[in-house]
């Protein structure tokens, strides 16, 4: 009997042994499901956010000019201070596509070295962009503001930096543009004023994160700066499908923030003097 006994001790205490590793196991399971999205979270806080800076236009194709001022060189000096203020804060790592008022090396040689590529990008985009707006899956939302057309040449280039972005993993792309209306001269001074802020079209993959960015910034600038006066751009805030900086015909992924800053017109008493439009540079950067 007591050998009986003895066995049937020894079998209970198995089962607990079994039951009680069986319930470290599940325990540390969970703990292991439970911990590894805050580490998962907290190692992609750690990596920084890959922002690109855009001054709109080049030497080539500068934009609109009031007098002697040139929008491609305050696109220029505006961008190189955000890009010199994000670049002391280690959240971010910061690229920009024009330093010193040319192409920098790393975007040039790759407009150059890519060419053909950025070509086939653009049409394959075209193309399928068309099958949708034809089978009714895009809906074309013409008719808001318009917009200059671009030359081949500068078609590459804005194509270009979208291919880049999608490549190196960018998670927000800031187009820096001063504004204007057709006047008499380039010495005339235009009706308009303030600045505007645009954002890809709600049928856009990259539209929703796009537009917080948008809205976040909008935010600052308007704690200081007027809305554009012009009717079209009323609010401040305005959907496009048609930009290319804003991904148009699907050429920016899901993941690519990218908005476009208008961030004032040309002509404005602000930026018409050197003082007033460097202070100007600076308070708008911040």
């Amino acid at each position: 009997m007591a050998k009986i006994f003895s066995h049937f001790l020894y079998l209970i205490l198995c089962l607990y042994g079994i039951i009680y590793k069986v319930k470290k196991i599940i325990i540390i399971f969970i703990l292991v499901l439970w911990v590894c999205p805050f580490l998962s979270k907290a190692q992609e806080m750690s990596e920084p956010i890959n922002i690109l800076i855009v001054p709109g236009h080049d030497n080539q194709v500068w934009g609109s000019q009031y007098g002697n001022i040139k929008e491609a060189d305050m696109n220029q000096v505006l961008a190189t201070q955000i890009y010199d203020l994000l670049k002391k804060d280690k959240k971010f790592k910061v690229w920009i596509t024009r330093d010193n008022f040319k192409y920098t090396k790393e975007f040039a040689d790759y407009f150059l070295k890519n060419k053909k590529d950025i070509i086939a990008f653009k049409k394959s985009a075209r193309k399928e962009t068309q099958n949708k707006l034809d089978s009714g899956a895009l809906i074309n939302k013409s008719g808001g503001v318009s917009h200059n057309s671009v030359n081949a040449e500068t078609s590459v280039k804005l194509y270009g930096i979208n291919k880049w972005a999608n490549e190196n993993k960018i998670d927000a792309i800031i187009n820096i543009h001063f504004n204007d209306y057709p006047r008499a001269t380039k010495w005339s001074i235009g009706k308009y004023k303030g600045f505007v802020i645009y954002m890809p079209d709600k049928q856009m993959a990259n539209a929703i994160e796009s537009s917080n960015l948008a809205k976040s910034i909008f935010s600052q600038l308007s704690k200081k700066y007027n809305t554009s006066t012009y009717v079209k751009e009323k609010g401040g805030l305005i959907t496009d499908q048609e930009l290319i900086s804003l991904g148009a015909s699907g050429t920016l992924n899901k993941e690519v923030n990218s908005v476009l800053i208008e961030y004032g017109y040309i002509y404005q008493k602000i930026f018409r003097d050197s003082a007033t439009r460097y202070q100007a540079y600076k308070d708008m950067a911040f």
